[in-house]
């Protein structure tokens, strides 16, 4: 089993830069965890720097907004990298094509300024999923005649959140991963834009870079995050150091330290450390 630590100060000084996951982390999406920000900020205060690294399906300046309107204060991080930076630039890949967007209204600012007609399904040249239209509601399988159409019309889709399920206050909810796992195992063509796959990490390390005026050794670069699936497999994955952090999506579930060590096994995949929650 990887190292349980009580305090974060015990590692930090092994490191130069922190990538660092929001929900689940840093707040759960109704209020800020203080010992998190208070440990980023510090982190911060003594040379480091930290970049929010997120599979929010919305472009970075939107994040900053929201993460500052849930209560997290501005010195607790240097910039973001999200999910929907990284959809974005697929869209402008895809110039001239239509898109039609499976998501709540208030992902649509990823659709801001950039040159793409959103229409129905019907006339779309293909997807992009940023979550369920009423995540408060719905469930996947609420989705299964849509995502059957889209299949039957052989259409790509673009995943603007690989997460599954979030947190939200006491809640857990569904994400576009859940649609998109759907969608690919009924044989649809799925491209992920965030954790774990690689693109959103050299967005990331990019960002790092610019903050800290050169390129960060790859070996004091940290990442921090509560999944899985997402965070410690694309963290291992991109060769970077992890710190789990048990009090997130998988809280109730890994309570139970042996039940923990099975899911770290099954993944092929550990943490250099495990924290309960970040300070």
């Amino acid at each position: 089993m990887p190292t349980v630590l009580e305090h974060f100060e015990s590692i930090a000084g092994r490191y130069d830069v922190l990538l660092c996951d929001v929900w689940g982390v840093v707040h759960n999406g109704v209020r800020p965890f203080a010992g998190a920000c208070d440990a980023l900020a510090r982190f911060r205060k003594n040379g480091g720097a930290v970049v929010l690294i997120t599979n929010a399906p919305r472009p970075g300046p939107h994040v900053i907004k929201q993460v500052g309107d849930v209560g997290v204060a501005r010195d607790v991080f240097d910039d973001v990298a999200s999910s929907g930076d990284v959809t974005q630039s697929v869209i402008r890949e895809r110039k001239g094509q239509t898109v039609f967007h499976i998501g709540p209204e208030r992902d649509l600012p990823i659709f801001t300024e950039l040159d793409v007609a959103l229409v129905a399904a019907e006339q779309a040249d293909y997807v992009v999923c940023t979550g369920l239209f009423d995540d408060t509601k719905e469930t996947p399988e609420d989705y299964a005649p849509l995502l059957a159409r889209l299949k039957q019309r052989g259409l790509f889709m673009l995943c603007g959140n690989p997460d599954v399920v979030v947190s939200r206050g006491n809640d857990l909810i569904y994400c576009a991963g859940a649609l998109a796992d759907a969608y690919a195992a009924i044989g649809g063509e799925v491209f992920y834009a965030g954790k774990p796959h690689r693109p959103i990490y050299d967005m990331a390390l990019a960002k790092a870079e610019q903050v800290r005026g050169r390129k960060p050794d790859h070996k004091r670069i940290l990442a921090i995050g509560d999944s899985i699936r997402t965070d410690l497999i694309g963290a291992n994955a991109a060769g970077l150091d992890f710190l789990f952090i048990r009090a997130g999506i998988h809280a109730e579930e890994f309570a139970d330290p042996a039940v923990f060590a099975r899911a770290l096994a099954e993944a092929g995949a550990e943490p250099i450390a495990v924290m309960q929650e970040l300070r």
